[in-house]
């Protein structure tokens, strides 16, 4: 692992990757709270952005003045792009990422995300325009490439940090694997190689074992953490306690994690509203009990609870230890 230096001193290099539909402010602020060197908001289609559609805003929300913030965008046009990526530091953001990993079809058919890496040229338009738009550091998420045929992300990393890219993270797959088989934290050591910007690895970083095996087989200066977030908000700070120093984290237990819980749930409800809200939060309802081992019938009630009064009042049975529940 190099000492390549990470824009704005984000440390420790320990970031929660953009997901859509979780990493919203309720989720970022969480994770923040625990301890991050940065958190990235899900993507916003810069189109979309511009003509305000509804519910993109909110996807880009910050929190102003909260540090280590990062809102990723995503398009297929340079104008667009630059003109999303000034509202959003105009609005308090203090680092942009370029999406060009998303392999989502409905994106890629659109000639975005990942789609971008078909098209360097293009896609070197869009940074520049980007980049050129903003004073504040901005950064590109990729994946190794299209196929095992298009295996360009060296080239696109080294272009693109000509063009004043800040930093990049790399997930370990290409767009036709989609989230299938193993990332390729070793396939990372060639853009790591390739550039002198920090690199970060992605893909598959469930825990501080895999954390740092990545970080020994990529050669990166971090890594970044997704799925694995979900109902641990507290593991990129254990993260980076194991491999970086960083505090250890206090991991919320029975009374505390069903505490910890329902504030999560009451900011949900409060950035979306009620009905929207209730929707958003099953899913994190949902992986808080299976990592606390719910009983199944218990679950089932509680996700489809209607009245927000009679979730909060079945969270503590909930996420109760299995002593706990034996015990009462």
């Amino acid at each position: 692992m190099s000492e390549a230096a990470l824009p704005l001193n984000l440390t420790p290099p320990v970031f929660l990757a953009p997901m859509a539909g979780i990493t919203d402010l309720p989720f970022r602020s969480l994770v923040a709270r625990f301890g991050a060197g940065l958190v990235v908001s899900e993507m916003v289609a810069s189109q979309e952005l511009l003509a305000r559609r509804p519910g993109t805003r909110e996807k880009a929300e910050l929190g102003l003045g909260v540090a280590g913030t990062a809102v990723q965008i995503a398009g297929r046009e340079a104008a667009p792009m630059a003109e999303a990526a000034r509202m959003i530091a105009d609005q308090g953001a203090r680092l942009i990422d370029i999406n060009m990993g998303c392999p989502a079809k409905k994106v890629t058919n659109g000639a975005s995300g990942s789609a971008l890496m078909k098209t360097p040229d293009h896609a070197l338009r869009l940074i520049e325009a980007v980049v050129e738009a903003v004073e504040v550091p901005v950064t590109l998420k990729t994946r190794l490439g299209w196929d095992e045929e298009m295996l360009n992300a060296p080239e696109i990393a080294r272009r693109a940090e000509a063009a004043g890219i800040r930093m990049i993270t790399i997930h370990g797959r290409t767009r036709c694997q989609f989230y299938k088989g193993r990332a390729d934290w070793r396939a990372i050591a060639r853009v790591k190689r390739a550039v002198s910007i920090p690199v970060i690895a992605n893909g598959d970083i469930t825990g501080p074992a895999q954390a740092r095996l990545a970080l020994a087989q990529s050669g990166a200066d971090g890594v970044m953490v997704g799925r694995g977030a979900q109902g641990r908000p507290w593991l990129l700070a254990q993260i980076a306690h194991e491999l970086f120093g960083a505090p250890a984290p206090e991991v919320p237990q029975g009374a505390a994690l069903a505490e910890m819980v329902a504030a999560h749930y009451e900011a949900i409800l409060s950035f979306y509203g009620a009905e929207l809200g209730a929707r958003v939060a099953r899913k994190h309802l949902g992986w808080y009990m299976e990592k606390a081992g719910t009983p199944e019938a218990l679950r089932r009630l509680l996700l489809t609870a209607r009245d927000p009064a009679e979730v909060l009042a079945l969270l503590p049975e909930a996420l109760s230890t299995h002593a706990e529940r034996q015990a009462a």
